[in-house]
Parts: structure tokens; sequence; C-alpha cells
């Protein structure tokens, strides 16, 4: 496990480094400058759209209605991204992160824009009632259009993209998800892990084995409730920590822009961490650039193929900029980020390595003033490499007896504590909930247990059909019942002790998303004129509808 862990990492570190990042955000502004500010039209004439005041769906080919389409791009985006996504960011990048985060969020609604725009314009609706569209048909279809050479090379970047597509649905689409959900009802209730995971792999598989129609009417009703409860909870938190806001506004901004010592928990932050950690996980969260929305919105019943990529800029806007802000702020305010240890140990303990050549610490056992449950985890805060100036998070498993089980760190030489302080380990979106619990107790143990819940269940819902559409392009449709068996499976999978950590998490949960946006990027940027055509004949068009009218 852990060498694939490593492989992992180096993969992402190069398909989602910083150049990369760059480059997906000089595209955004320059998508935003091109399109005349898309992000306007989104807020405006988006919403018309979607509350039904544009009757643009007669005679239109398609399944879902433009508020269903978004639900269904929503409910996969609006996740546990949000919650546990932010949380990881924060914990590890730093309030730093969330402003990188907002850069996304801004761009990301011009480059959603474009790239469902794309996917409408080559989108399969030779059976109007089970519509295909998405990156892969605009790999194919749209390369094609430049020039019937690239049909080969069109055909090849879709499979490759579906293969990437398939991989971050079974992994940040899916497992990611259960594994939040059951660790989060585990140190709350004690739920066991296993319980969680058949009983979310039933609810999903009730819904998911009635496809997009299905999909569409559940995200439909299940999106705007959790999101309105997720807010309000969320402003009622930090209306109680209002004075907080004005100085936490200004650590973001500055951190973002200039390195964070180590706190408590907090472990510091360099000015490229936080740029990386924020972008990383408003890509997860948003999906602008991934090329993964396009899926859903490809099912619109519409006769303006464009009008679909204004209503798909909300998403990002929804998403990021409102409630993973709101996540984010909850967090920093409680100042859990940071916290203190839940144990202070006696002595300096003294390092072994084990069999396998990993160092240990001497702690056999939880020190009495540490209240762990059982399957809980803690750590300590050691320093590494050279000049013994690296900070990394140690951790060790509460096992039956209070015996501590550690992990154990690769390393030419032995580490040495940062301090006396054993920290309560909360991952993911038990560092969320804690947050909530700081300003109300219990409210994070419910609300956000609740919201969890709903938001993993609505995301693995989506996303089963993002990767099945991701199947049906590479092996047709025969796989598709056997691809959700497997779906349903990997939920209870992901729950049973696979993942151990949230830095484990982040690695798993992007394995792919470096792969998808090395293909989609570059696909948009070579036809996004054609979109960005195909948006001003659109509002042309309507200006004239409404002078004639």
């Amino acid at each position: 496990m852990d060498a694939l862990l490593s492989l992992v990492g180096a993969i992402n570190a190069i398909l989602l480094s910083g150049p990369v990042l760059i480059t997906l955000l000089m595209a955004g502004v320059g998508f935003t400058l091109f399109s005349g500010f898309s992000q306007y039209r989104s807020l405006t004439h988006g919403f018309a759209l979607v509350s039904g005041r544009h009757n643009l769906a007669d005679d239109g080919k398609g399944v879902l209605s433009h508020f269903q389409a978004l639900a269904a791009a929503l409910s996969a985006t609006v996740g546990l991204g949000n919650i546990g996504g932010v949380a990881i960011a924060v914990a590890l990048g730093g309030p730093g992160a969330v402003f990188w985060m907002w850069m996304v969020g801004i761009v990301g609604m011009a480059i959603k824009t474009i790239e469902v725009t794309l996917a409408m314009l080559y989108r399969d609706t030779s059976n109007p009632d089970n519509p295909h569209g998405g990156t892969m048909y605009v790999c194919r279809e749209g390369l094609k259009s430049l020039s019937p050479k690239l049909a080969g090379v069109g055909a090849a970047a879709g499979a490759l993209f579906a293969i990437a597509l398939v991989l971050f649905g079974l992994t940040g689409g899916n497992m990611f998800q259960a594994w939040n959900a059951a660790e989060l009802a585990r140190s709350y209730f004690g739920v066991p892990g296993w319980v969680s995971g058949i009983t979310l792999a039933l609810l999903v598989g009730l819904v998911i084995i009635g496809g997009i129609r299905r999909i569409g009417q559940a995200a439909a009703t299940l999106v705007p409730f959790m999101c309105l409860i997720y807010v309000l909870c969320g402003l009622w938190v930090l209306l109680a920590n209002a004075e907080e806001l004005p100085r936490l506004f200004t650590l973001i901004v500055r951190s973002a822009f200039s390195p964070l010592e180590a706190q408590g928990a907090f472990t510091g932050a360099a000015v490229g961490t936080a740029f990386l950690l924020g972008m990383r996980r408003a890509l997860f969260s948003s999906e602008a650039g991934m090329g993964s929305a396009p899926i859903a919105h490809a099912a619109v019943r519409t006769r303006k193929p464009a009008s679909e990529g204004v209503v798909a800029g909300l998403e990002p806007f929804i998403d990021t900029i409102v409630v993973c802000t709101i996540t984010a702020l909850v967090i920093l305010s409680s100042g859990v980020w940071e916290r203190g240890p839940t144990a202070t140990l006696d002595s300096v303990p003294a390092f072994t390595q084990d069999d396998s050549g990993q160092w240990i610490p001497d702690i056999e056992t939880l020190p009495a003033q540490a209240a762990v449950d059982t399957g809980g985890q803690v750590f300590l805060i050691v320093r590494t490499g050279d000049s013994g100036n690296t900070l990394e998070r140690l951790y060790a498993e509460v096992g039956d007896g209070e015996r501590l089980l550690w992990q154990g760190l690769a390393a030419a030489d032995p580490p040495s504590v940062r301090d006396l302080g054993l920290y309560l380990d909360l991952p993911a979106a038990a560092l969320t909930a804690a947050a909530f619990d700081s300003a109300a107790e219990g409210l994070g143990r419910w609300m956000v247990t609740i919201a969890v819940w709903l938001f993993a269940l609505s995301t693995m819902i989506t996303w089963s059909y993002y990767a099945e559409q991701g199947v049906v392009y590479l092996a047709g449709d025969r796989p598709v019942l056997a691809f959700r068996l497997v779906w349903c499976l990997l939920i209870v999978v992901a729950t049973v002790g696979v993942v151990r950590t949230d830095a484990e998490l982040d690695t798993l949960s992007t394995v792919a998303i470096g792969f998808m946006l090395a293909i989609n990027l570059p696909l948009m940027l070579l036809l996004a004129h054609k979109a960005i055509a195909a948006q001003r004949s659109y509002f042309a068009d309507l200006k004239g509808e409404r002078q004639s009218s």
C-alpha cells in the first residue's frame, strides 16, 4: 500500500504540478476575457433559465430540464469535496489554500461554460431518450471537425479520458465519499464501517438502477434541500464568530502569498503548498476543467445547445464561492485546524526501527488524559530531514486496551518530536464537524453527519453515471449492469480500513484528475473558439427574439 501511494503521489506531483495548475488558471482568465465575462451571463441569464423564465425546451432532444441537469451536476460537485476536501486543504495547506480555491471558483465559471458548451455541440442524440455526451465525445467529434486526419487521435484521446474518468469515479467519486461518511458515523456514533458501507451501497444501488432519469429526479430533490440546510447552519456559526471574520479574511489573503508557521496541530505551509492544495481541492470540488460535468449536462432537453453552457457556469459559483467558503470560514473561525494536543507526554520518546525499517516511538499505550475511542487516530508532530526543519505527522490508531498501533515513518535518520503533544486526528469531514461543534455542542454531531451522508449519496449517485458513461464509450452498454454492481461493492470496500488518513485519501482521490485535466485542457484551448462563437450566436438570437416580440 505504501509503495502504491508513493507511486501515485509522484504521478500527481507531475500532472497536478504548479505549471499545469497555472495554465488552467490562465486558461480560465482567457476564457473570461474572450467570452465577454461569461460569469455575468451565468449569474443573470443562467438563473432565468433554471427558474424556467425562458422556454428553450420546445422540440429539444434530451431527458432532463435545465434545473434537473444543473442539480445532477451539482450533486456530483457539491459533495464531500465541500466538507471533507476543504477540511483537508485547510488542515494541510492553511488559510492560504482558501484564496486559491476562490480563484479557481471565479475563473472556473468561464471554464465550465466553455467545456459544457462544447459537450452540447458534439453530444450524441441518436437516441433522444438516452443521450450521450462529455469530453470523450468532444475528443472524437471535435478534433475530427478540425481535420479528418485527427479522427484517430480524437478517438484515442477520448478512450484515454474515459479510462481516467472511470478511475476517478471509482476513487474520488465513490470511495472518497463512502470513507468520509463512514468515518464520521464511526467517530460520532460508534457505527462500524461495514454497516455504513452496506447501507450506502443499498441506497445508491436503488437509485442508479433507474439510469439518468431517476438520477436527475433524485438530484433535483436532494441538492436544494441539503445545500439550504448546510448553508444556513454555516451562516449561523459565522454570525456567532462575526468578530473573527475581518482577521480571517486578512489571514487568508496574506497566507496565499507568504509562508505560514506551524502552530498546534497545523504543521505549517509554504506558499506553494497552499497554492497546490487550494487549486487541487477546488478542482476536485467544482470539477472545473476536469471534463466530467458535461456528461450530466449533455442529457438536458433543449433546442438551444449553447444555453446549457450558461447554466453550467453557475456550478463553480454555488459549489466553491458559496459552499466551500462557508466550510472554510467555519473551520478557520473555530480554531480547530490549529488545535492543541489531546494529551501531553511525560518525556521525550525514543524512536526505534521496526521490522520494515520504519521509525516508531516507544509509546505503547494512550496516555490516561487522552479521551480517544477505539478505532480513532492520534499523531505526533516530528521533525525529519538533514536540517530537522521538515515537520510531518506520525499517526497511530487506537486499538483494544488503548494500545497505540503506529504506522511508522520511513527516513534515513531517526526523527525527533517537535513538542510533547499527542494530537487527536480529525481527518477530512471530522474536522468540519468539530468546527461546527465548537460553536454549538451537537451541531456537528448531527447536522454535519446528516449533510455528509446526503452529500456522499448524491455524489456517488451522479458519479456512478459519469463513470458508467466512460464504460459505455469504451465497451458499449453490455458491461453497465456489472459495473453498477462493482460500484456498489467498492462503497463497502472503502469503509473497512483500506484508507487510513486524510493525506492518503487526498493522494488516492486525486490520482486521475491530472490525466483528465491533461486531456481536457488542451482540448478546450483548441476548440474554445467554437464554444465562444456558439455563445455569441445564441445571445444574438436571443436579442433578436426580444426585439421582435
